[in-house]
């Protein structure tokens, strides 16, 4: 009996630790998802058109998604995104991102991705429990630079806009295949419940205080390209 008391306490101080670390991770991505969306504004005549941010139903960010393989490409990353509503944009919904690709990979490379989702299509997509970027949602790698290329179809056409950083060289880039659901766990972490995308990106739940800094960063874009389009 004497013996159990040591490994139950064990497992007593492995819950808290356990919901700090994951709390920790979620925080983490939302701080490196506003970097990394702001870095990319940032680029001077290589970042995300100023007209794409201004007429973006929602923004989602991947940071540090992890690609790796040879000729065959997998991909895993976990990312956050917001929509637009009436009282600005949403309190964040977490998602993971799992696919594949073609291309000559070697090794493993961090990469950042940026989704901009062009139109209701698309949002409606997001809104959804899952969908399949390519198959159900129309996706393209999205123009480049500080103004769109007039002969895009991005207003009316795509519904997803899908751009990529790696090792500073930042592009548009195809995610054709990759599968969109929504991260459970950080969902839970974050709200206290688990909560549908629906209700978290129409304006239905309060951004939690661990948002502010990804919300802020949001903004702050959004405001540069209406000072600057």
């Amino acid at each position: 009996m004497k013996k159990l008391i040591p490994l139950v306490a064990t497992f007593a101080l492995a819950g808290p630790l356990w919901a700090s670390a994951a709390n920790t991770k979620v925080e983490e991505r939302l701080q490196n998802a506003g970097e990394v969306l702001q870095e990319v504004m940032n680029a001077p005549d290589k970042g995300i058109p100023l007209e794409i941010v201004e007429h973006a139903k929602c923004i989602a960010v991947i940071p540090h998604q992890i690609k790796a393989g040879f000729v065959v490409a997998a991909k895993f990353g976990k990312g956050v995104g917001t929509c637009r509503t009436q009282r600005g944009w949403s309190a964040p919904a977490f998602f993971t991102i799992t696919g594949g690709g073609w291309g000559a990979q070697i090794g493993i490379a961090s990469i950042d991705n940026v989704l901009m989702i062009m139109n209701q299509r698309g949002m409606d997509h997001l809104l959804s429990a899952k969908f399949q970027i390519g198959a159900d949602a129309s996706a393209a790698a999205g123009p480049i630079g500080r103004h769109a290329a007039a002969g895009t179809d991005w207003k009316m056409e795509t519904e997803i806009l899908s751009y990529a950083r790696a090792r500073g060289v930042f592009a548009g880039v195809s995610l054709d295949g990759a599968v969109v659901h929504p991260d459970q766990e950080a969902t839970t972490i974050v709200y206290g419940k688990l909560l549908p995308p629906r209700e978290i990106l129409t304006g239905k739940v309060q951004p939690p205080e661990t948002a502010r800094s990804f919300l802020a960063a949001v903004r702050e874009v959004e405001e540069k390209a209406k000072k600057e389009s």
